[in-house]
């Protein structure tokens, strides 16, 4: 479950409550293309904003209408207590797996971390993805504490940031995390600029908020990765090189994936929880211009 394509849809929102049609369409859509995943509640689908009863249904809605694709469901809160009504709650939804970023709003500890993983660990009757997102939670995991952390039972991927643009050094990235981990977990890259540099350079998956929106496009650089061909993956990913410079000049991936849902009708106007907001204006019109210079429409 944890390789290959894992990709992470939008949870198309207004302040009334989830949009759950456009929820369901976006899961058709994910289950028509076979990817290898579909991760629900991560970042892209605004877990944080969502309390837990929302994010129950999410999870719900989620395995009803994956069309048999594995659904691993984000369970990360700010307090442990809340962490495991969500394991339960993905748990008794069907999920397949779940991920698991430490969230926090004073800055945690090594060992403040571990003991939250090793506590969710005792709850789990499902794999455990490890979410190691600096730019949201503020925290940064070490190798050290994911070597720690990866020999609890129950964790079997670790996703981790962005990795550097010389293919070289991110093998050397790569091989370093390897060492320190067991055999049976998997390395998946996030940050969906560094996708193709970060599979050919050996990470196992792909957790895509691009994949999301676009999964065929997405397997395509996965698969050739996959089959050692470097120079398709890149090349692939060299030709998004305009969404990519979205990404990096809006400060992520979120506001720009939700503006082009919008733009392309998949979802409605306004998708984001308030107070976050879709680009409009002059930003709104540069998404469009590049969706239509890429075909994404």
């Amino acid at each position: 479950m944890f390789t290959g394509l894992s990709a992470f849809p939008l949870t198309p929102m207004s302040e009334q409550g989830i949009n759950e049609g456009e929820f369901i369409r976006l899961m058709e859509q994910l289950a028509d293309a076979k990817v290898d995943s579909i991760g629900v509640l991560g970042s892209t689908g605004s877990y944080a904003y969502l309390n837990r009863e929302e994010r129950a249904r999410v999870a719900k809605l989620s395995v009803e209408n994956a069309g048999g694709v594995p659904i691993v469901v984000g369970i990360g809160a700010l307090r442990t207590r809340d962490v495991l009504v969500n394991v339960e709650n993905a748990q008794q939804a069907g999920a397949s797996g779940v991920l698991l970023a430490p969230v926090s709003y004073q800055k945690l500890t090594d060992d403040e971390v571990f003991g939250l993983f090793e506590t969710v660990d005792r709850s789990l009757s499902v794999p455990l993805c490890v979410y190691d997102n600096p730019g949201t939670t503020h925290f940064e995991f070490s190798d050290e504490l994911h070597g720690r952390i990866a020999q609890l039972p129950s964790v079997r991927s670790i996703k981790i940031p962005p990795v550097v643009t010389d293919i070289a050094l991110a093998r050397e990235r790569v091989a370093r995390l390897r060492k320190l981990i067991p055999s049976d977990v998997t390395i998946g890259i996030s940050g969906d600029p560094a996708a193709a540099i970060g599979l050919s350079a050996g990470c196992d998956a792909w957790y895509s908020v691009f994949g999301g929106l676009f999964p065929k496009q997405a397997l395509a650089i996965t698969q050739a990765a996959q089959a050692g061909d470097t120079q398709q993956a890149l090349a692939i990913s060299d030709a998004l090189e305009p969404l990519w410079a979205l990404y990096r000049e809006y400060g992520g991936s979120l506001r720009v994936a939700a503006t082009i849902a919008e733009i392309t009708g998949v979802v409605s106007q306004s998708c984001l929880p308030q107070p976050l907001k879709t680009l409009q204006g002059v930003d709104r019109k540069r998404v469009e211009q590049i969706v239509e210079q890429l075909g994404l429409g």
